[in-house]
């Protein structure tokens, strides 16, 4: 009888080491050749995880667009800060916005290096923080072809504004022609941007067909809003500049 009980161990072990088997890394049933497919092996085709993968892209897709919107929103400010620095016959001190002048060897901003103030409506005065600047500031001006003649009395610079002369006014229009062209050259590349990368999860198989489209016809309409704005933005200043 002890005899029998190594024989029977042993065959219940030979029965659990068949039924456990793991060939190529997946677990086998007793009496059976095919392995059971691992976990991570297993197509996942649950409705939930579709729905989930499906709302990621749209998620994904949606940050596309907002960050084209916010791109273009951006270079409407910058159209804005373009168009105030051309003068319409009164003293601004926007009119210095784009000038820079060098500062212990960096391009610097005059805004940045003075107080620019109005002492009346034909009549800029610029003091600088650093008065050994002042005449770097007075090149910057001249070099920056506004038309005007700054005076430096050795504490200040100050700069009258002459009224415009005809010729003077077109070529201020080319400038708004100009400056609203790089705008809408600037958008139209955002919209590629965009357009470029719903595209591209399209084809990953990222988004449906309907999906892409209704991205890309999102952009589309915020492409042309923009250019409407920039349009509008760039008639106003033109009409500011025809006013005698």
């Amino acid at each position: 009888m002890k005899l029998c009980v190594p024989i029977l161990a042993a065959a219940a072990a030979a029965s659990c080491a068949d039924a456990f088997t793991v060939p190529g890394g997946a677990p086998q049933l007793a009496g059976y050749r095919t392995p059971l497919p691992l976990l991570s092996d297993a197509p996942i085709n649950h409705p939930r995880c579709t729905a989930t993968a499906l709302q990621m892209s749209q998620e994904e897709m949606d940050l596309i667009t907002e960050d084209a919107a916010e791109r273009m929103d951006k270079t409407m400010s910058n159209l804005s800060e373009n168009l105030m620095t051309i003068r319409t016959g009164r003293a601004n001190p926007n009119m210095l916005d784009r000038v820079e002048a060098d500062y212990y060897g960096a391009m610097t901003p005059i805004n940045q290096m003075a107080t620019i103030s109005v002492p009346s409506s034909q009549q800029l005065q610029i003091a600088p923080f650093d008065k050994s600047s002042l005449v770097d500031i007075e090149k910057a001006i001249i070099y920056a072809s506004l038309g005007f003649t700054p005076t430096n009395d050795g504490n200040v610079i100050r700069i009258n504004i002459p009224q415009l002369t005809e010729e003077r006014r077109k070529e201020l229009l080319k400038q708004c022609k100009s400056i609203g062209e790089e705008a809408k050259v600037a958008i139209r590349n955002i919209r590629r941007d965009g357009v470029d990368g719903i595209k591209k999860m399209e084809k990953a198989g990222d988004l449906g067909k309907d999906q892409a489209l209704d991205g890309i016809d999102a952009i589309q309409k915020t492409t042309d809003e923009h250019v409407k704005m920039v349009d509008e933005s760039v008639g106003k200043k033109e009409n500011e500049v025809s006013t005698l």
